[in-house]
């Protein structure tokens, strides 16, 4: 899909992002219009003297809530037919790199939800968001930190981004389904550990089928899940 990607981030602590966004690969993806941030503030949308943005959870418990009033507003101040909401979320669902392949094909506008405190009203998650999406099973403060780990796996992967190097995209860790292979540079052996001959072979089927085993090794050894879990399973994809 051509065109510029949006994303607008909905957080209560844009300065956790703004330098983020401000460096790197996202600087150079959005000075060769390939993408435009944005960070909005449910504070900006608060009706009270006090900006308040949280309120204590109907039926007791510990902690606080994000009230619905300000992240009805902050959202609906950027979204569009073509908008997909994104929560992140613990309870999401866990991101993969085939979402973030999706995410970079398919949208041209993604607006993220960061929560905080002890989570969101239910209503917004209800009425606004589209899909929910964790990555991992532990707990941060609050969503800013998750977004910007999502919003790299997807820029990275828009057409110009990488400039001349995104070929490689194609063979990064999970990509294949596999971990990735090992990589080496100069100089060819360094406190006596050598870079292994066959990569000095000049023979580009016999480095491939290398690598392609390495990976594998590497995969079973520390990601048998992503194999099936059955180290048979993994024999037999050698």
């Amino acid at each position: 899909m051509n065109g510029v990607l949006k994303i607008d981030v909905v957080t209560l602590f844009p300065g956790m992002l703004s330098g983020f966004l401000e460096e790197s690969m996202m600087k150079r993806a959005a000075a060769a219009g390939l993408v435009e941030f944005n960070l909005v503030n449910p504070r900006d949308f608060t009706t009270d003297k006090h900006n308040t943005t949280d309120d204590r959870p109907f039926g007791g418990g510990p902690g606080m809530v994000m009230k619905c009033e300000p992240l009805f507003a902050a959202i609906e101040s950027v979204k569009t037919p073509e908008s997909r909401v994104v929560l992140m979320t613990p309870s999401g669902k866990t991101f993969r790199q085939a979402d973030a392949r999706r995410l970079a094909d398919d949208c041209r506008h993604l607006v993220f939800v960061c929560g905080h405190y002890e989570g969101i009203d239910e209503r917004v998650r209800e009425a606004l968001v589209d899909e929910e999406i964790s990555i991992g099973d532990y707990v941060l403060t609050n969503g800013a930190l998750s977004a910007a780990v999502v919003i790299d796996a997807v820029v990275r992967l828009l057409p110009g981004a990488l400039g001349a190097g995104e070929i490689a995209t194609e063979d990064e860790s999970f990509s294949s389904g596999m971990l990735e292979f090992p990589q080496y540079t100069r100089p060819p052996e360094f406190r006596g550990m050598k870079v292994p001959e066959i990569l000095f072979s000049g023979d580009h089927g016999k480095i491939a089928q290398w690598r392609r085993e390495q990976a594998l090794e590497r995969t079973r050894e520390r990601r048998a899940d992503l194999l099936g879990g059955d180290p048979e399973i993994a024999e037999n994809n050698a």
